[in-house]
Parts: C-alpha cells; structure tokens; sequence
C-alpha cells in the first residue's frame, strides 16, 4: 500500500519532531486486532528484505519496505538536525507485507536520511532500518548515476563462495546520487539450481529458495523473485544508500514476450501471457521502489504507467521507457507500415517532454538498445530488423521519435539487455535514415547474469561501434569478472562524463560530452 504526505521545506526546517498522520489508515479489526490482545507476547516486526528509496526528484522521494508479519510503515524523514516523523500506510497479506511512503515537497539539493520501522497493531516498533538519499538540485550542481541491467539470469544466482552479487558492491562504492535498473530486474522466467558446473569444470553454488526453483507462474513465485535478489547483502546494502530508478523489460514476465502471446513452452501450465504479466507487473510494482503516481489511467497491466520522467534539477531529466507493455509480436519486422514498441501515446509523450525539458541533459533510459539485432528464432525482438536499408517495422516509430528529438541538445541514450558493454555513436552521415541529430548510445549490463555477445548492428540509423567488451565464451557467468555497469558524472560546469566499468569497478571506456554541442564521436 501506499500513502503520499508531504514534507515541505518549512515542515522539515521547523525542527518538530510531531507525527505527520499522512495517508492515515484505521488499524487493522478482526483477525489482525485480535494478534495484538493484552497479555499476548509477539515478536517485534523486522525487515526481511531491508528498506530502499527511489524516484527521487527534486522535491519528492518514496520510501520502502517489507514487513515481517502485519504493521504500518513509519518513518522518520531528516535534513540536517531537522527531522519528521511520516506514518503510513499498513502492510498486509495483500501486498506481500511491502509498503511505501511517497513524500512530496521535499527541498531541493538536500541529503535526507529516513529511519524506516513497522509498527506493530499494538503499537509495538519494530526493527529500524536506514536510509539516504539526496534530491535533485535545481541550481547547477555535481551529480552523478549508475546504470545496468540483468540480475540472476541464465542460472546465476547468489554464489555465496563468491561473496554474493559483488558487482552491486562496484556500483556502490561509485557513490552515485541514484541507480538506474534499466530491466530484467529479475528473471521470472530462468530457474536457479544449487549446483552449476562451468565449463572449466568449476562448481558455481546457488542459494536456492522454492519460488525461483521453477519459472514463476503464480503471483507468489513472482514475489518471491523479487525477495531472492532482496536476499544478497550487497544488493541490500546498496538499496539502502542509493534510491533506485527502476523500469522492467521481458524477463520480469518471460522471454521476449509480448502482449497476446500464448506461450509453446512444456514447463509453463499457464501459458497466457497476458495473465502472467498481469501478475508479473503487480509483483513488480510491489517491489520496486517506484511512484504510483506518475499517471492517471491503465496501462493495460496496471492502473500506473512504468514510463516517466525523473527530473533531477538544473542538470538533468531522466526519462524511463517502457517498451514492453505496448510492444507488437515479434516478427521479421519488415513490415511497411509502422509497427509498435512504445505505442503511440508513450511516443508522443516522449518527444514532447524531451522537447520541452530546460535541463543541461536528457538521459533517454531505454529497454531495449535501438540499434542492436537481437533474434528471436526467425523472428525479431528487437527494434531494428538486421536490414540496413530505410526504416521497416518497428523502425518506423523509432524514426518518428528521432525525427521530433531533432534539434533538441543534450540527449545521451542509456540501455542494457544484451548481456555486454558497448558505446554506439549514431550520425546521419552513416544512415539510410537521415532525418536526425548525432547521438550516443551505451549499452551496459549485466550485473549479475550469463554474458553474451557481441551482437550485429543494424545500418538504418547510422550506428558505429567504438567500444565494446563481451564474454570470453557464451553464457559466461559472473565468476569470469565480465559483468558491467554504465557511470555518468556530471560536474558542475555541466560536463557529461560517461563510462563503461567492469565488476571490480575499473574503467574501461569513458566518453566526455560537452553541454549544447554535437554529439561527435
């Protein structure tokens, strides 16, 4: 459940350490009152999966957690020696025991830290668990992101021999003011063994839980994806640090599917797509970090859209696609009339908020990369078709969106879901398609999963590899080293540094963009 008050500069200023009763709920009758009877010892409630923030803006934040048995989430919201305590809303069965707190009115350019406990129907606290986060700064100011993709897939879970999932400890050690999972945040759709022998003869070890045994089907197999990446310290610990952007691809529900099919798979007893991503989506939601409030209206799979903008102050705007809910079936992708992968609402949206931003920079974080051929048997799942001549397919409204973009400075376009690290430089100069401005596409992930690649461009826009760092053999798992995540640091001045690095944090490649120039290579 969720519950949105809001904390002004003057609530946070004026140093009251009073209850906000925002989004008040009355307290559980019934069944839930009668656990909280006079006399009855219980346990405090604690935080199984810990506590994250995200979809931090400049003045707006949500807060997270997950109970162990039923409670309300409060919390305690801080800036400097000034501090509010927010109770929220209750954590029931219904929403496997997760709820969040969605502030508004948060000052902008500021370091907050949040206690977060469960109070139990007796009004017992329970475990306190901590959070940072810092708003978006509306004058010109440093900032910086990390971004990948790809958590648990192909089989690779959390080794335990290994430290756990290492590479998020990489991540965290940058610092950044957020993280962006750019999708496959898990995979509901690859089973986790204990044992997996490399092809070096090595024993990769799992943790293994019942719900990620098989592929998820039942909406509590969904959750318990999400718990499992919850499990690994490290991905914990950075949760806690560092608020959270996250947007969903294919593996949340199954392999590169789309909205309609029917699946032809013998481990699937439900082969509905459409159910299965219904459930899929709700997990997810549950989840993540992310604020119900973004849209009014259905998307199909829930009442809140996945894609928004981020506004992160004088510097930044960070737009998240969702190119999996609107997506059309995958064919050769040759079809001369235009073919989906945002659909046209989200297209127009994103051309006209792009356009009308005033931010130094406008981080597209797509799903999908634009340029790269991913098949899908005969078919294609992905944007380009492999023919390099004019615009087929779902081509066509990717021409349309470059097309409206033109003219626009400052856009970098951010991605993952091929299992390798690259930078694409995109010109006209290079295109069948000519109607657009020079851009750069990077491509990070995985982060935890199989590695791939590399995988063929396709010509229409224009694309040119400079960089890119692969897998020594296909499904490579993350004990080779070969996991990536994307750096971007923003100096004050404006200058956009962007960077490939590997698990262990190095840098492979890095790209400096100045403000309102030319996206050359």
């Amino acid at each position: 459940m969720t519950s949105r008050p809001s904390l002004s500069r003057r609530h946070l200023l004026a140093g009251s350490a009073g209850a906000l009763a925002a989004g008040a709920l009355s307290r559980p009758t019934g069944a839930a009152a009668s656990r909280s009877a006079p006399g009855q010892l219980r346990a405090r409630l604690a935080l199984p999966d810990g506590v994250q923030t995200g979809d931090v803006t400049s003045r707006s934040a949500v807060l997270w957690s997950r109970a162990s048995g039923e409670g309300r989430l409060v919390a305690r919201v801080g800036s400097g020696r000034s501090s509010r305590v927010v109770r929220g809303p209750w954590a029931t069965p219904d929403t496997d025991l997760t709820a969040r707190i969605e502030l508004e009115g948060l000052a902008p350019g500021r370091a907050y830290d949040a206690a977060l406990w469960f109070e139990a129907p007796d009004g017992t606290r329970g475990e306190v668990g901590r959070a940072r986060f810092v708003t978006g700064d509306r004058r010109p100011a440093a900032t910086s992101f990390v971004w990948t993709g790809d958590t648990a897939g192909q089989g690779w879970g959390i080794n335990p021999d290994l430290g756990g999932m290492t590479a998020y400890a990489a991540m965290h050690a940058t610092r950044p003011d957020f993280f962006v999972h750019a999708g496959d945040t898990i995979y509901a759709d690859g089973p986790i063994a204990e044992r997996v022998v490399e092809p070096d003869g090595q024993v990769w070890r799992n943790l293994v839980t019942p719900e990620v045994s098989k592929v998820a089907e039942t909406l509590r197999e969904f959750r318990g994806r999400h718990r499992y990446n919850l499990m690994d310290d490290h991905v914990r610990a950075f949760y806690a640090d560092t608020p959270v952007v996250a947007q969903w691809d294919d593996h949340e529900t199954v392999n590169n599917w789309w909205p309609g099919e029917v699946l032809d798979d013998a481990r699937y007893t439900e082969r509905r797509v459409d159910v299965l991503a219904a459930r899929a989506r709700r997990a997810w939601q549950e989840y993540q970090p992310i604020a119900t409030g973004v849209a009014r209206g259905r998307s199909g799979f829930a009442e809140a859209r996945i894609y928004r903008r981020i506004e992160r102050g004088a510097h930044l705007d960070l737009f998240c696609l969702d190119m999996r809910t609107h997506k059309s079936p995958n064919t050769a992708g040759l079809e001369p009339r235009e073919t989906p992968v945002l659909g046209r609402e989200q297209a127009e949206w994103l051309v006209r908020e792009v356009r009308r931003s005033r931010a130094t920079w406008k981080v597209i974080s797509a799903d999908l990369p634009l340029g790269l051929v991913v098949p899908d048997g005969a078919a294609q799942e992905s944007v380009s078709n492999g023919d390099p001549g004019m615009p087929l397919g779902r081509e066509l409204e990717l021409a349309r969106v470059l097309r409206g973009l033109k003219g626009v400075p400052g856009i970098l376009w951010i991605t993952a879901d091929v299992h390798y690290c690259a930078a694409h430089h995109y010109s006209p100069e290079r295109a069948r398609f000519t109607d657009f401005d020079p851009f750069w596409e990077v491509v990070a992930g995985p982060i935890n999963a199989g590695t791939f690649g590399p995988s063929a461009l396709d010509g229409t826009f224009g694309p040119r590899q400079v960089f890119a760092r692969t897998a020594d053999y296909p499904n490579q798992s993350p004990r080779g080293g070969n996991q990536f995540f994307g750096h971007v640091d923003i100096a004050r001045s404006g200058l956009l540094t962007v960077s490939l690095r590997n698990a262990g944090g190095s840098v492979l490649w890095s790209q400096d963009l100045e403000p309102g120039e030319r996206a050359t290579a």
